[in-house]
């Protein structure tokens, strides 16, 4: 957190020359003052030295006694003059130098003489109040300064502060992630520079995809102040386990209502053709017409038949029970999966050893679902092997499956249910693996290949 070091070092030179000029300024006003002080204490002993002179002239006093007198005199009247100069002028001369330590920051300087009952105890009294409120004030502030320091620190949702210029001026540890970069050179960088343009532009409460991970951001938008000059405030919320959350409970809420009222509509449907398509044989007529006749009764009946197995196929969404956790060894349930499948060659890639604490039911059914997509890749392509295996990163399982299909046309549909690019598919396999590794605190991510062709599924799982 902090702001551009450029800005701060120029604002600091301005401040120093001003403080100097501010010194040189109250210095000559204080020799002026003083001499002032001297100008009228001789005015005030002009008429007593001239006074004594009538008088010793009158007296007819020799020259050596009364230059003796006159000199006696003139040094008693110049250490009044300086004792009342003293007196006088040099508390204020101390209250200027104090009320100039505040004006500059420094609250350790206090006012003597502040017990004294004349005009200037009074006023050092109230400078020396004037200090202790400052100093409790400041005290104060960088208390407060210190916990938003410490509150940006440990907030997990990034924060971006821009002027007017749309340089950024402010940034916490959440922002420097997101952003990828080292946190000296985040600062003094404009919105373009850092690809925050697009923020900028957007209205507040906006959904947002931004960085390398696949969260969705909600902006938070808000204008202050600092130096007189305009500033725009950037949050950023990450509402991704939320959204998904609610979309979830959509999907069920939906298919829960479909399968309800297809599964109502297409029981009679079967059962009213499979009686038809029994009474067939007695029906008397052209022999042709009752095979069509049979024919398509056998249609509808074989349709309903498979909608309902349709159906059913996804009311597992909707109705997936929370994950039965216990320890469960990563190799023997990554063995497990990939002796599962014969169709092509699967090469097994061992990793470390490493405990899942989860559902092996659902965990096994979960990578069934993901090899079998791949192997429906690789065979849709030249039947090419299958690469499954795992590394552990951070406290984290990934375990990759690799395949050598086509590939991915369309990324934002993979996990939506309803979706399939397979002839004969069901649009279940993907979204059910994903729903049970998010039951697992996990995601499953599918990208295409860089280094050859086909997708790659990762996993990531926490560790137990």
């Amino acid at each position: 957190m902090g702001s551009a070091a450029p800005h701060f070092t120029a604002a600091s030179k301005n401040m120093a020359y001003e403080s100097e000029l501010r010194t040189r300024h109250i210095r000559r006003r204080r020799h002026s003052a003083v001499r002032r002080a001297w100008f009228y204490c001789l005015l005030l002993s002009l008429p007593t030295v001239i006074f004594a002179g009538i008088l010793l002239y009158q007296q007819k006093v020799s020259a050596a006694p009364g230059i003796l007198v006159g000199t006696c005199l003139l040094i008693y009247l110049l250490f009044i003059a300086a004792t009342m100069i003293e007196s006088l002028v040099r508390p204020l001369q101390t209250l200027s130098n104090v009320v100039s330590s505040l004006r500059e920051g420094d609250y350790s300087f206090r006012a003597r003489g502040a017990g004294t009952q004349d005009a200037l105890g009074e006023l050092a009294a109230e400078i020396n109040a004037l200090a202790d409120l400052l100093q409790r004030q400041r005290v104060r502030s960088l208390e407060a300064t210190a916990l938003l320091a410490r509150i940006l620190e440990v907030m997990h949702s990034p924060i971006y502060a821009f002027d007017r210029e749309n340089v950024l001026q402010l940034v916490n540890e959440a922002g420097v992630q997101l952003l990828g970069l080292p946190h000296a050179r985040c600062f003094g960088r404009t919105a373009r520079e850092l690809g925050l343009e697009s923020l900028l532009a957007s209205p507040d409460q906006s959904i947002h995809s931004f960085g390398s991970k696949p969260n969705r951001w909600l902006l938070r938008k808000a204008a202050f102040r600092q130096d007189g000059a305009p500033h725009l405030l950037l949050l950023l919320a990450d509402v991704s386990q939320p959204l998904r959350e609610e979309e979830q409970a959509a999907w069920k809420r939906l298919i829960r209502v479909l399968g309800h009222e297809l599964s109502n509509s297409l029981a009679p449907i079967k059962s009213i053709a499979g009686s038809l398509l029994a009474r067939a044989d007695q029906i008397q007529g052209d022999t042709d017409t009752v095979r069509d006749f049979r024919r398509g009764l056998g249609v509808v009946e074989s349709r309903a038949d498979s909608l309902h197995r349709f159906v059913q196929s996804y009311r597992i969404l909707a109705q997936l029970p929370p994950p039965h956790l216990k320890p469960v060894p990563v190799a023997a349930l990554v063995e497990r999966v990939a002796l599962l499948e014969q169709r092509v060659p699967v090469r097994l890639e061992l990793g470390p050893a490493a405990t899942l604490h989860a559902d092996p039911d659902q965990l096994e059914q979960m990578f069934i679902n993901l090899l079998t997509n791949a192997v429906d890749a690789s065979l849709a392509n030249g039947a090419n092997p299958v690469r499954i295996g795992w590394h552990v990163a951070e406290s984290v399982l990934e375990v990759f499956i690799e395949d050598s299909g086509l590939g991915i046309a369309n990324s934002e549909n993979l996990f939506v249910p309803f979706y399939t690019t397979k002839p004969t598919g069901s649009g279940v396999g993907l979204a059910l693996a994903q729903q049970i590794a998010r039951a697992h605190g996990g995601e499953i991510r599918l990208v295409n290949r860089e280094d050859n062709e086909g997708a790659r599924a990762t996993v990531r799982l926490p560790l137990a």
